[in-house]
């Protein structure tokens, strides 16, 4: 009674276990399922990414001699709000108007420091 016991517990630890990792040397060979899937997902169009503009934020901020924190606090805006449009995401305008405020710039600096508008 006492084998059929420990049987069963060895036979319930085994379906616990997880799978052990597989190389991909190990692996085994693709099915031709697999290679239709593949290449059906390939003629699918891949989503874009929205194109990053080139600005000058990030230089006129730290000739202000300014941290992302400070422009942020006085712009009343987030940290990482400063940080997307520095990477150049788009950002609404009163976005802008508040940076150039908060830096101590005319709103026909815009230009200047965002660069062309489409």
């Amino acid at each position: 009674m006492g084998a059929d016991v420990a049987a069963k517990a060895e036979a319930v630890n085994e379906v616990a276990r997880p799978a052990r990792y597989v190389a991909d040397s190990d692996a085994p060979p693709a099915r031709a399922s697999d290679a239709r899937e593949n290449a059906r997902d390939n003629r699918r169009p891949k989503p874009k990414k929205s194109a990053a503009k080139k600005n000058r934020l990030r230089e006129t901020r730290i000739e202000k001699m300014m941290s992302k924190a400070e422009l942020a606090r006085r712009a009343n805006l987030s940290v990482l709000t400063i940080d997307r449009v520095e990477k150049g995401l788009g950002c609404r305008m009163d976005t802008k108007r508040k940076i150039l405020e908060a830096l101590g710039l005319s709103l026909a600096d815009r230009v200047r420091v965002f660069g062309e508008e489409e």
